[in-house]
């Protein structure tokens, strides 16, 4: 969906919108929310649905008395004193938690002081279940909560959430049957002088055997490279005549195999062309389907907004773009996230989660990438995480709109 588009889209549903209107009064229909009329013909009134009692499990939900046990590791001072923090020296890792037996990571809490500017990139957040040999989670910190450009904001959603002042929240259910263990390493060239954190988990006598474990994998591509520079907008002759059934190029999120379900994304965009980088479609592709089983109508509309989000920032439980600086020009920076939590997306056997950087891929912008998905245990190996200079965000010379032009000597 292209934000050109809008003016001359809007008076057209508007006429739409007044002809269902105008139809649905003959019918003696009323619009959602009021009482229909009975001012004409009585038989075709609707009466008020009266609401469904809620499920008793329901409305005791916070009454129901728990069978599990509360447990928190934290970055506390084993002294008693007041040095509440953990010191990071480069290379090294703090191990945040190591559990035994069965129980359920609920919620991560953090907060850094560091010299570094770039620590939200050069911290690594693993965790490990069940005694397995690789990390199930494996993403630069900042990437995790939601900031994939390595700058602090405030938003909040129903899974991550960013706090005054630079306090991190996630909010997953991490199950484990047997252990868990969750470290932070440094992979930066300065020493991390105040980890603060908390780890909040329970502790059960059996883990229930149809969950999948938690995962959270990191990926970029920067730049995109796409298929042309030959172009003035996204608009240009040529483009929107290109096809892609097939997903050939696109920005892959995630490639999974086992039985699982995807459960959402972080996305961090900075622009390396003029204009509106989201005309591309996601694409999902599961259980080995030729083409996309899930396909979309552009990057702004798989994160629950439209016409380019119109330059403003939004934060709501399920979706948001709550970052947006310089949008539609070179340097234009985003960061947006999507929760599947009313209906995960499953799979039986694998799941490839992609999204065009562009119209079949024409923009050579710049993506960052967390997806987070629950899965049967193995699963398959994960990209090899890039070093940490190549992780800080900067702008790559392209053509294209906004480009300066190429020297000819």
């Amino acid at each position: 969906m292209h934000p050109k588009c809008l003016s001359e889209t809007l008076p057209m549903r508007r006429k739409l919108l007044s002809s269902i209107v105008s139809a649905a009064a003959l019918f003696g229909l009323s619009p959602a929310g009021e009482a229909a009329s009975t001012t004409g013909n009585a038989s075709l009134a609707v009466p008020p649905a009266k609401p469904e009692p809620a499920p008793l499990e329901d409305i005791l939900a916070l009454a129901r008395l728990r069978n599990y046990k509360t447990r928190r590791s934290s970055s506390w001072d084993r002294t008693g004193g007041n040095n509440d923090w953990f010191t990071v020296e480069p290379s090294q890792s703090a191990t945040l938690l190591e559990a035994s037996g069965a129980g359920v990571v609920t919620h991560l809490w953090f907060t850094i002081d560091s010299s570094d500017p770039m620590h939200l990139k050069n911290l690594v957040l693993r965790a490990w279940w069940d005694g397995e040999a690789t990390p199930s989670v494996e993403v630069p910190i900042g990437d995790f909560f939601g900031l994939g450009l390595g700058e602090y904001f405030l938003y909040q959603s129903s899974l991550t959430a960013v706090a005054p002042m630079k306090a991190l929240n996630a909010y997953f259910q991490m199950p484990f049957a047997s252990s868990a263990r969750l470290t932070l390493t440094n992979e930066g060239k300065m020493r991390t002088g105040s980890l603060y954190f908390a780890v909040d988990y329970v502790t059960l006598s059996v883990l229930p055997g149809d969950v999948g474990r938690f995962h959270a994998q990191y990926r970029q591509a920067a730049p995109c490279k796409g298929w042309t520079d030959n172009w003035t907008d996204n608009g240009s002759p040529g483009i929107n005549e290109r096809k892609n059934l097939s997903g050939e190029g696109n920005y892959v999120f995630l490639e999974a195999t086992g039985k699982g379900h995807f459960l959402g994304v972080t996305h961090a965009v900075e622009q390396n062309q003029d204009s509106w980088f989201g005309e591309g479609d996601d694409m999902i592709f599961i259980d080995g389907d030729t083409f996309p089983t899930i396909n979309g109508t552009g990057a702004e509309d798989y994160y629950n907004g439209a016409w380019g989000f119109g330059g403003q920032p939004f934060a709501n439980m399920h979706h948001g773009a709550p970052y947006m600086v310089n949008p539609e020009r070179i340097g234009g920076r985003y960061c947006l996230y999507r929760w599947h939590t009313e209906s995960p997306i499953s799979f039986e056997k694998s799941i490839r989660v992609t999204m065009e950087h562009g119209q079949a891929n024409h923009r050579s912008d710049n993506y960052y990438s967390t997806a987070y998905w629950y899965q049967t245990e193995p699963h398959a190996s994960f990209p090899v995480l890039p070093p940490p200079a190549d992780r800080v965000p900067r702008v790559f010379r392209e053509d294209g709109p906004g480009a300066a032009p190429v020297p000819t000597s």
